[in-house]
């Protein structure tokens, strides 16, 4: 547990710290009367309880969450609570949108849905875990395959108004359609444009079996994306709502649930 400086001893006022422990990323928060005072995102590695202590290193805080892959791991050497990440994107979410009742979370290595009640209480929730396919280290190879960087990907698929179909969602095989795809002369641009269609029709499809409720939260790292958020909102006619930082809402939801 972080120190407490003496001025929130004589308040009691509590500071309290969430972690998002994600297959990519890690992601802390810390919270002083609700407010962040702190909120960074930094690459997970071989080593993630290395990470976590480098991160934690100075920060004070009265009591920690954890979530995400790594929270058991975590909780072994803080013993600390520990929330499922459905939980805390739904508690999260709620303190930044509150009249949003469904969450989109494409992250490095997953992709959820998860549709709440009118109390923000989880109602139901699909959750692929099992294939990268549709999430961001899915894009990320991708981007590389066509030569692009995350963010000319994601100008590309906007660029253009025709796409180029890909008819696996594998990684693996997907990557080898893109590279023979390439090598017949086909345009980039529509490539990208039919890579972004193929992961928000997988999208839609997890986001219909939970019901899509009014307007929707978008978050996790792929939200960074714009060409998954306009492209999503053109599809549904829905609004998109993305977080100023769509990665961390894990992480403050484990700080509210503190």
């Amino acid at each position: 547990m972080g120190s407490v400086p003496s001025t929130y001893l004589i308040t009691n006022y509590m500071i309290s710290a969430g972690i998002d422990i994600g297959s990519r990323t890690i992601k802390l928060v810390i919270l002083s009367e609700n407010i962040i005072t702190f909120e960074q995102v930094v690459d997970n590695s071989f080593n993630t309880m290395e990470i976590c202590n480098k991160l934690l290193d100075g920060k004070n805080y009265d009591k920690i969450t954890s979530t995400g892959y790594g929270r058991h791991l975590f909780a072994d050497y803080y013993e600390c609570d520990v929330i499922s990440e459905i939980k805390a994107f739904s508690l999260g979410i709620r303190s930044v949108f509150p009249n949003v009742r469904t969450i989109l979370d494409i992250g490095g290595q997953d992709t959820k849905a998860i549709s709440l009640d009118e109390q923000g209480k989880v109602k139901k929730f699909e959750m692929n875990d099992k294939c990268a396919a549709g999430t961001g280290r899915f894009l990320e190879i991708m981007a590389m395959a066509l030569r692009y960087n995350l963010d000319q990907f994601s100008t590309a698929a906007l660029s253009v108004n025709e796409k180029e179909s890909i008819s696996s969602m594998c990684t693996v095989f997907a990557e080898s359609e893109v590279v023979s795809m390439i090598g017949k002369g086909y345009d980039r641009n529509k490539i990208s444009r039919g890579i972004h269609f193929s992961i928000i029709n997988r999208a839609i499809n997890m986001l219909k079996k939970v019901n899509i409720e009014d307007d929707i939260a978008f978050v996790g790292g792929v939200a960074n994306n714009i060409a998954i958020k306009v492209l999503l909102s053109e599809i549904l006619g829905k609004k998109i709502y993305v977080p100023n930082n769509p990665q961390t809402i894990g992480a403050i939801g484990c700080a509210i649930y503190n």
